[in-house]
């Protein structure tokens, strides 16, 4: 598999990592940055400084991993001739760019992907999607691992364990983009944008992010599920790893000797 990455941060530049010591397993396709500078240190053969000639370097999967707006601009022309996962998953609850992608990826044979990133039960989730008669999706972290940017919320003033989001997914998704991107995933699995419950909640005594889904279906049953991770800016500290496997999963390929299918 020929692998594009968008974005040569932390992910980024760790999933290139990861290509170039998988033996030949996989390949890297071309690296994109927003900022040049970030790719000197990078083999001048795979970088890529304009995305309009992705299709050139023959990629079999296209890796967003910078921000939401390359999946606005570039996404549906991806999917023209490779598979797409976009990691800022909150491009996705935009509803035509959402169709949009979905049409072109079943005009041309290709693949949208969303990575599970921080979701614990997301298999089970999408099993029974339409049976869920209600989901909520929890997010809880310091104040130092919150991208306030766009919510109008001023972080001094919180002093203890504060709810500065209760409502849709939808409504989370446009206030707290670089945050949300797990709850965007949830949404879209199991019970839609705007009937998924989100709540976030900023609380400086925490020392990890914490995120809890519950879900209750229409028989009384009901899932819950709870992960406590170490955070590095906005995301937590397994995300690299997590995206890796959702790589390895879109290929095919085996991760161990026995699979959960």
């Amino acid at each position: 598999m020929r692998i594009g990455v968008i974005g040569y941060g932390f992910i980024g530049r760790s999933i290139v990592e990861r290509i170039e010591a998988s033996g030949g397993l996989f390949e890297t396709a071309f690296v994109h940055n927003r900022s040049a500078d970030a790719l000197a240190g990078l083999d001048p053969a795979l970088r890529l400084d304009d995305l309009e000639r992705a299709r050139e370097r023959r990629p079999s999967l296209i890796l967003e991993c910078a921000h939401p707006s390359f999946t606005a601009r570039f996404g549906a022309e991806f999917l023209e001739f490779a598979d797409y996962m976009p990691t800022s998953v909150t491009a996705l609850a935009d509803d035509g760019l959402r169709t949009r992608l979905e049409e072109a990826a079943n005009a041309h044979g290709t693949r949208m992907l969303v990575p599970s990133g921080a979701l614990l039960g997301g298999d089970e989730l999408l099993s029974r999607s339409g049976e869920w008669q209600r989901v909520r999706i929890t997010f809880r972290k310091h104040p130092d691992n919150i991208d306030f940017a766009d919510s109008g919320v001023d972080p001094a003033m919180i002093d203890g364990e504060t709810v500065i989001y209760e409502g849709s997914v939808r409504g989370i998704a446009r206030l707290y983009p670089r945050n949300v991107n797990t709850m965007v995933t949830c949404a879209l699995v199991a019970t839609g944008l705007d009937e998924c419950e989100a709540r976030l909640v900023c609380d400086p005594g925490l020392d990890c992010a914490v995120a809890e889904v519950e879900a209750w279906d229409r028989e009384g049953g009901m899932l819950r599920t709870e992960k406590r991770q170490p955070a590095v800016g906005v995301s937590g500290t397994e995300m690299v790893h997590s995206i890796w496997y959702s790589v390895q999963r879109a290929s095919g390929r085996r991760n161990h000797a026995i699979e959960l299918v």
